[in-house]
């Protein structure tokens, strides 16, 4: 069975969402990026034949919405994300789900595609599991990606290499686990959400989850000379 690893930052005002800001103020940016959150773990808990695990950076006691956040994740294995910067946690929550799942294949997405749905998410466990597929990436609008899946989750190792958050790191994570000899299979490309753009449009895809809630009650704020 395939491990379903959703790696996260606990949505703390000023510590997640900063590009939304402003529009929004850092509590309001904090609410929104629970509701992604919390929408991304309904997609997960949803998703048949796989086992869900959250590597988390920040206590879900300090977030915003964090009680039901903890609620939403009652029973999954927390790891703690652990390494100066992101492509060290990837890794490092890569390798931590190998050992705690000796042999298991992992799909890893983050927090900033609350549009993903149950059916994404299988089919992706399926592609990884083709015979001659040794990883899957997903590739994000901005050059980044949103989803990575490995045979073997030791090769994430490949990661630390890789400059995260720019325009080349889909390109150049591909390129890295090429260079280890996998045989890497792409998924569609979606738009993650960084800045306020992002967060309408990845909204209007998705208009009745959480996400889109907190984002249109922004918008309406907006409109009325109020961000809070």
């Amino acid at each position: 069975m395939t491990i379903l690893l959703v790696v996260a930052k606990a949505p703390v005002a000023g510590a997640v969402k900063t590009r939304l800001c402003p529009p929004a103020t850092p509590a309001r940016a904090a609410r929104i990026a629970a509701a992604a959150l919390r929408d991304t773990v309904d997609a997960v808990a949803a998703t048949p034949g796989v086992t869900p695990v959250l590597a988390l950076a920040g206590r879900l006691a300090e977030a915003a919405d964090g009680e039901q956040l903890a609620a939403a994740v009652a029973g999954w294995p927390v790891l703690p994300q652990r390494g100066p910067d992101l492509a060290t946690r990837l890794a490092h929550a890569h390798a931590d789900v190998a050992a705690a799942y000796p042999g298991r294949p992992v799909l890893q997405i983050g927090m900033d595609t609350p549009q993903v749905t149950p059916s994404d998410l299988a089919e992706a466990v399926r592609r990884l599991a083709v015979a001659g597929t040794d990883a899957v990436l997903g590739g994000a609008a901005d050059g980044g990606w949103w989803a990575l899946g490995l045979r073997d989750p030791r090769h994430a190792a490949a990661l630390r290499g890789v400059p995260m958050s720019t325009a080349g790191t889909g390109r150049l994570t591909g390129a890295a686990l090429a260079g280890r000899g996998l045989r890497v299979a792409p998924l569609p490309v979606l738009r993650d959400v960084d800045g306020w753009a992002d967060a309408l449009a990845v909204a209007g895809l998705v208009p009745g989850g959480r996400f889109a809630g907190e984002v249109a009650a922004l918008h309406r704020a907006l409109a009325l000379g109020d961000s809070r």
